[in-house]
């Protein structure tokens, strides 16, 4: 009986000391959590929580807490992305504003000095021109906002994309005409549908068209396949491939001859991946390549 007893006392002193042992290596292993978490979140890098302890729980918990801060560093890029952008964003747009508003200046400047009629003429057509821009260049930044404002709302519907490409097309008829450019249309004869908001895609090809108005030499080639994919192609002599590829950065714009061409395809781009397409430029031997896919 005293055997059984001491045998007993001896098993549950083992227990003990496993769930002594077992609860040591566990807080020890809880502080290496918390003293990691606390490096991890003070520094800029991009390593991961890791545990000594064999226990399977606390190895759960640092893999969620890792998982954690996977997300948190992608947050955080995301925002410093975002804030450059929105720095880089000022500093052009205030470029882009204040570039013809010292022109204009410069010229009531010049109108206050002279009375020959011939110069006032002149001088009053440049500012003309100069405040046109502005207007144009307001007009862009308030149609990029309206946007934007209103892209996180984008309900879904089957849609034919040859239609709405028609139509597109076809009310942008005379503004092309105006800039000399006949485009050549490449459609398959079925209708392509997809699940998509109809006047966003009208929208994105409004804003690719405008592109096309700013920088074709004259061509437009349109081109919708059969696999979703619609491809805006023309020769751009007055772009260098460093200007296209940045064509899709918000509110990145481009100068030519001192003057701004505006926002570029940020509103395409933007609508484009809402509705889970991708939108990608090329530029290659002066042809200007922007092409969407909507699988």
């Amino acid at each position: 009986m005293t055997y059984l007893l001491w045998a007993c006392i001896g098993i549950l002193f083992a227990v003990l000391s496993a769930m002594g042992m077992k609860i040591y290596f566990m807080k020890k292993a809880a502080r290496e959590i918390t003293a990691q978490f606390a490096e991890k979140l003070a520094e800029d890098t991009n390593t991961l929580i890791s545990v000594s302890c064999r226990d399977k729980h606390m190895r759960q918990l640092a893999s969620d807490i890792n998982k954690q801060l996977r997300r948190l560093r992608a947050e955080q890029l995301r925002f410093r992305q975002g804030n450059m952008e929105l720095t880089e964003a000022v500093a052009n747009i205030s470029h882009d504003l204040r570039t013809p508003l010292t022109a204009v200046c410069g010229y009531l400047d010049l109108l206050r000095q002279t009375d020959d009629p011939e110069d006032i003429r002149r001088y009053l057509s440049i500012v003309e021109e100069r405040t046109g821009i502005l207007k144009q260049l307001t007009e862009e930044l308030f149609r990029y906002f309206a946007a934007a404002s209103s892209i996180d709302e984008v309900p879904l519907e089957e849609v034919n994309i040859n239609g709405v490409l028609e139509e597109t097309i076809s009310s942008y008829y005379a503004a092309l005409k105006g800039c000399k450019i006949s485009p050549r249309i490449i459609m398959p004869e079925e209708k392509i549908v997809r699940s998509l908001n109809r006047s966003a895609l009208s929208r994105i090809f409004a804003n690719l068209i405008s592109n096309a108005m700013k920088y074709s030499d004259g061509d437009l080639t349109v081109s919708l396949s059969k696999e979703g994919e619609i491809l805006f192609s023309n020769h751009a002599s007055g772009l260098n491939e460093l200007q296209a590829m940045q064509l899709l950065n918000r509110y990145y714009t481009v100068e030519s001859a001192g003057q701004s061409t505006g926002l570029g395809l940020s509103i395409a781009r933007e609508l484009t991946e809402k509705m889970n397409g991708k939108i990608a430029v090329r530029f290659l031997d002066g042809i200007l390549s922007i092409s969407i896919l909507f699988p």
